[in-house]
């Protein structure tokens, strides 16, 4: 049975038992500060767990794509080691929301696994909730006297609280949960080891496959638990391990879908599989990582330095540096494999074929840079055994492994195996206090602290009206204390509200709410787990009151204003470049808006006249709003709206129109073009392969932009006596200055090489380095060639050359390959040290370096530090 198989039978089990089958969610995360991917198959459903919002059907099941590589749920340094940890994985799974319990849930998930998928009963065990005294929750007897209906009573396992009590955050809904386990081992193991023994011991062949968690209380922000008004069902099963079990293997990575991979890694790597733990490992990471970057891509999280994006590129930086350092790959070979992913999971994650083009152009682009980077980290290694050689030293410091780490993407290991072959240990005790203490900063700039929510009356639904008032009454329902980096402020939720949270990248509305003559002052608006909250420094004094809730109009107007120019600019550009054009992100806000989306090569000038154009022409059409709220899916898709990948979208759907602009969209707009007045793209530039950004002003910042660039315009002709035509006016200046700067040039360049032969006269001879150490009154660039042109001529040459020049100063420092290689020299790292000393700063190569600066007398004084390190 293949892993699609057992999808697809998964599913149809369930939906005989009246549930609906629903998509996966996006596995990167929106609208929940909590989480940055999904991480469990109920991410998608707090809001059902919270109360917040009521399911269509309360019995769901689906196949939800989950990632497990930052926060709580961390697996990544497992991943690849052992034989069934992964980053990204499918988890099976089952819900009921206030419907049915414990009695159903057991039943069928036993059912499930015996009679459909036809798994042996006596390789199974399940384990129970031994109860917790400080909790004050006792055992699970419930789950106990049912299971014993299915199993004998010694395959049913007491487990604690850290195995069996499961909990979705530090607060929140939680409850006992009943695990299946697995025993996969040869007969024979098992006559010598009681599987039972080695349930929840880190087993590689006996392991949990499936969790039936009983949502039945709420973790409060003081630690005690409350029953939730209703309880729920929430299971999960890994569906690679239960196809490892249906398939008959032993390890994940031997089903189906990863011996695909493996088999296209064995091909372009020339190592086999099976032959060697160490490679075995490399192709296991590999064969994981691939699929957890490309749906990363295929769902809109691109590769970056920050959040999400930079755990996406330390995955894939993980894969490549296990292909170059294990299986010797010197070339990019990630990008290949995506494509291999696409043919074996295409059907059904149709994103993955859709957008096969832009996930292997990324991967390659990030594949590229970090080979580069790899290359550098190399050079600045064999920089650091140099050095620390000609300290007499035997080890390299923790601080140095911790860079090359952090800047080249050097594991430890690796640099501990560089170290070996060169005779030299690593301080990896100092290395991981580094890394701790990178890790705990890393915490303590995210950690959010929040009180238990103080409800003040009882509201089932807040309701949104924003679309069509910007004022209204309002009641708080409830409020809590969050403190976050140090900062304290207020979440709180009315009982409906004007104001538009944050979300489809318009930023959230500010504004007040007012009683009696005090006004407290709105400073954001998110969305979490269904609820609309507005986040205020401070509370009012009266919490009970009738408050008047205002938004600020101008910001909200100019937001629409952006919004809407931002659909127009996408019809636009689907219109000029072609139907490839997606939407790969945006920013809008009240000062401008943000646009990136797929495209394989620079918007060329003729390209952009024509985009802003277009949309310049759409706004003096002043077209009326069409908006259709709470439009089923498929009539939406059926007008032309266009679903985004990593959205997503309920049954219903609010569709915006402009003309032939259709969307799917939930923020506020202006009821025609004419609104927003003016457009005015102001740079287009690259994200990563295959995706560009363009920023746009529009109404009065625009006009603002116009005024200025006008104004300007007036000035320069009036410097030059207002010409008749201005530009070749200053064409003509443009050309004289070249001709002008030419002769200074040759002169300058005259003066230099007259400089270089009084100054080689000076050079002196200091333990076998010929030296050279001045102060000219010499611009920096005039300096570089007399000391290149020097080093050229002298042998171990090292030259140190303070400038002065038009009120400022400069610090030139070259020395000779020999010097470099030989004495562990280093000028870019020396020029840093001593730029202080000339109030600048500067960098620059191990053989030449400079700094600039603003303080001249300081130039004897950098230029002897240097001479006593020479």
């Amino acid at each position: 049975m293949t892993l699609a198989e057992i999808r697809k039978q998964f599913f149809e089990y369930f939906e005989s038992k009246g549930h609906d089958i629903v998509p996966s969610a996006p596995m990167v995360v929106k609208n929940d500060p909590t989480l940055m991917f999904i991480n469990a198959g109920m991410n998608q459903f707090k809001d059902y767990f919270l109360g917040n919002s009521v399911p269509s059907n309360p019995r769901i099941a689906n196949s939800q794509k989950c990632l497990r590589v930052s926060g709580k749920h961390n697996d990544l340094e497992e991943v690849g080691v052992d034989t069934y940890h992964h980053t990204m994985f499918e988890m099976l799974g089952n819900w009921s929301f206030g419907d049915y319990f414990k009695e159903e849930a057991i039943g069928w998930a036993w059912e499930l696994l015996t009679d459909v998928y036809k798994i042996d009963k006596d390789r199974l065990y399940v384990t129970v909730f031994e109860g917790d005294e400080a909790d004050g929750v006792p055992v699970d007897q419930e789950s106990i006297d049912l299971w014993k209906k299915h199993i004998p009573e010694d395959r049913i396992i007491l487990a604690n609280k850290k195995d069996n009590f499961w909990e979705m955050g530090n607060t929140g809904p939680c409850g006992p949960c009943s695990e299946i386990h697995i025993d996969l081992r040869s007969e024979d193991e098992r006559k010598k080891v009681d599987g039972r023994s080695l349930v929840n011991e880190d087993n590689p062949q006996v392991v949990e496959i499936w969790n039936n968690v009983f949502m039945e209380f709420n973790r409060k922000a003081n630690g005690s638990l409350e029953p939730l008004p209703s309880k729920h069902v929430d299971t999960g099963m890994g569906l690679e391990r239960l196809a490892m079990a249906l398939q008959g293997k032993q390890s994940n990575y031997d089903i189906d879908l990863f011996q695909g991979l493996i088999k296209h890694m064995e091909k372009i790597s020339g190592v086999e599989y099976g032959k060697s733990e160490t490679t075995d490992i490399a192709l296991r990471v590999i064969a994981d990582h691939i699929r957890a970057i490309s749906f990363s891509i295929a769902d809109g999280q691109l590769p970056s330095n920050t959040g999400a994006g930079y755990v996406i590129r330390r995955i894939l930086r993980r894969a490549v540096r296990y292909g170059y350092q294990t299986l010797g790959m010197k070339e990019p070979f990630m990008a290949d494999l995506s494509g291999k992913l696409t043919d074996l999971m295409g059907d059904p994650f149709e994103e993955l074929v859709l957008q096969r083009s832009l996930i292997r152009k990324v991967i390659h682009e990030e594949e590229t840079s970090f080979f580069r980077t790899l290359e550098q980290g190399l050079r600045r290694m064999d920089l650091v055994i140099k050095k620390t050689k000609l300290a007499n030293q035997a080890e390299i410091e923790g601080f140095i492994a911790f860079e090359l780490h952090g800047t080249y993407g050097f594991p430890i290991d690796l640099t501990s195996l560089i170290a070996r072959e060169n005779g030299l240990t690593v301080d990896e005790i100092g290395f991981q206090e580094e890394m701790d203490r990178a890790k705990d900063d890393s915490r303590l700039a995210t950690a959010v602290e929040a009180d238990d929510w103080i409800t003040l009356c009882d509201d089932n639904v807040e309701e949104f009206i924003g679309y069509d008032l910007l004022s209204t009454h309002v009641k708080i329902v409830k409020y809590r204390k969050v403190m976050q980096k140090k900062k304290t402020f207020f979440q709180v939720v009315f009982n409906l509200t004007p104001f538009y949270a944050e979300g489809g990248g318009q930023v959230g509305d500010v504004g007040h709410i007012e009683l009696d003559g005090e006004r407290a002052f709105i400073i954001d608006t998110k969305k979490e787990n269904g609820l609309i909250i507005h986040l205020m420094n401070e509370l009012p004094q009266n919490l009970t009151g009738n408050f008047l809730a205002v938004v600020n109009e101008k910001k909200r107007h100019a937001s629409a204003n952006n919004h809407s120019a931002t659909h127009l600019l996408h019809h636009a550009l689907r219109t000029v470049l072609g139907e490839h054009v997606e939407q790969k992100g945006s920013l809008v806000n009240s000062d401008h808006l943000r646009f990136d989306f797929s495209h394989f090569s620079k918007v060329t000038d003729e390209e952009m006249a024509k985009i802003q154009a277009m949309v310049s022409s759409e706004i003096r059409k002043n077209i009326m709003l069409e908006e259709k709220r709470n439009t089923p899916m498929e009539l939406a898709k059926e007008m032309g709206a266009m679903a985004l990948f990593g959205e997503k979208y309920g049954d219903t759907v609010r569709v915006i129109k402009f003309g032939d602009s259709v969307e799917l969209c939930g923020g506020t707009h202006v009821r025609s073009t004419g609104e927003i007045g003016i457009f005015k793209i102001t740079s287009e530039s690259a994200v990563a392969a295959g995706v560009r950004r363009i920023e746009a002003i529009t109404s009065e910042k625009a006009e603002a932009f116009f005024e200025k660039k006008a104004t300007t315009l007036d000035k320069i002709a009036l410097s030059f006596k207002n010409p008749k035509d201005v530009l070749k006016a200053v064409t003509d200046l443009q050309t004289k200055s070249n001709v002008l700067q030419k002769e200074i040039d040759q002169l300058k360049k005259g003066r230099a090489m007259q400089v270089k032969a009084e100054l080689k006269g000076k050079i002196e001879e200091l333990n076998g380095v010929n030296y050279l150490e001045t102060i000219i009154d010499l611009d920096a660039g005039s300096i570089k060639d007399i000391l290149f042109n020097l080093k050229g001529e002298v042998d171990n040459f090292v030259g140190v050359i303070g400038g002065k020049d038009n009120g400022k100063c400069s610090l030139s420092i070259i020395a000779a390959d020999n010097i470099v290689s030989e004495k562990g020299f280093h000028a870019g790292n020396t020029i840093r040290e001593v730029s202080k000393l000339i109030q600048g700063g500067g960098g620059g190569q191990p053989n030449f370096a400079t700094a600039g600066g603003k303080n001249a007398d300081g130039l004897k004084e950098a230029i002897s530090i240097v001479k006593t390190k020479i």
